[in-house]
């Protein structure tokens, strides 16, 4: 049973390999930090496995009994005046057919300032998406493999054009409980536009992450480890700003290594005390550090830090999330245990 379902992902996931880069498909809001104990770590985490309801939007393999009747609800103070939010709620039907996950993303741009062709003002206009996911999980067998899946409802209204698609994500985990172990891979946002802005069918913003975590044996701490966007090879780009110059004038367009393609999908999370009402989060994402940072200069830029505080059947979360020294980004999240 383990042998099939496993073949019948893969087969189903190459169908879907291609790679894509950033401005080159629509619905990017799908991809974005989902709450603030996933930005705390990093941006990406894939394999918490207990009460946090959010996990199930960005890997529905995570969706568990822990998570039955949680309710949270996160917002973000994102870049360049732009807000969004995430909600999930999970309900346990019985041991049987285990845990059903719901959840929204929801992204404000804000208002614009319109003009036509030749300057003149044509009024103020906005921009919004959101989607609607549904997502189950269950165990392989008798084995310690989870299989899950979400289905995404999406919206889009940009100023007079809207779009309308639908898309999945598939997800599958390894738990292994003595060692404390968790590994899970995730491919996300499988599916296309029904209705298009103007005529022109565009992509989804397709990925596929890894990530592995672990509670070390004597010590309170959690850490885990995400290598992101592994459809896309190469993943990062010379950077012009970067371009040298010899005695002579000759330019040299900035090199990226392998290593450095390695290193830039890496994405490195600690959480302190995981298991308790007062948790501590760090992390670090290479990627951003490396393509925000300014030359010369220390801005931080990948850091992210975190803290999360449960008061009786309550459990507040913050991060805050370097970006540049212009632009960083705050995480308000609250769960509610509503048993």
């Amino acid at each position: 049973m383990l042998k099939k379902i496993i073949t019948i992902f893969c087969l189903f996931l190459g169908n879907f390999i291609f790679a894509q880069v950033g401005g080159e498909s629509t619905y990017q809001f799908l991809n974005l930090i989902s709450s603030p104990r996933q930005a705390a770590l990093g941006g990406k985490v894939l394999t918490n496995v207990d009460y946090d309801v959010t996990q199930g939007l960005y890997n529905p393999a995570t969706i568990n009994i822990e998570m039955d009747n949680q309710l949270a609800v996160n917002y973000i103070s994102y870049l360049g005046g732009i807000s969004y939010g995430t909600a999930a709620y999970a309900y346990t039907v019985d041991r049987h057919t285990q845990t059903f996950h719901a959840g929204v993303t929801y992204i404000n741009y804000g208002s614009f300032e319109g003009y036509d062709e030749n300057g003149n003002p044509t009024g103020s206009f906005s921009g919004n998406e959101a989607a609607l996911s549904m997502g189950y999980a269950l165990q392989i067998g008798y084995s310690d493999f989870y299989f899950g899946g979400n289905l995404k409802l999406i919206t889009s209204k940009l100023e007079q054009y809207s779009s309308f698609g639908v898309a999945v994500d598939l997800g599958l985990l390894y738990i292994n409980e003595d060692l404390d172990f968790h590994a899970a891979i995730a491919v996300r946002n499988l599916g296309s536009q029904i209705t298009t802005y103007a005529g022109l069918n565009e992509p989804l913003p397709f990925e596929i992450d890894f990530g592995m975590s672990q509670t070390l044996e004597h010590v309170p701490i959690r850490w885990h480890v995400t290598l992101e966007n592994l459809q896309n090879w190469p993943i990062a780009r010379p950077n012009p700003a970067r371009t040298t110059s010899d005695l002579s004038g000759n330019q040299s367009a900035e090199k990226v290594s392998f290593l450095g393609q390695v290193i830039r999908r890496t994405i490195l999370g600690a959480e302190l005390f995981p298991e308790g009402g007062f948790n501590i989060r760090l992390g670090y994402n290479f990627r951003r550090g490396e393509e925000l940072r300014i030359e010369d200069q220390r801005n931080f830029s990948g850091l992210s830090a975190g803290i999360s505080i449960k008061m009786n059947k309550m459990r507040f979360s913050y991060a805050h999330a370097k970006y540049t020294s212009a632009a960083n980004s705050n995480f308000f999240g609250l769960q509610i245990d509503l048993q």
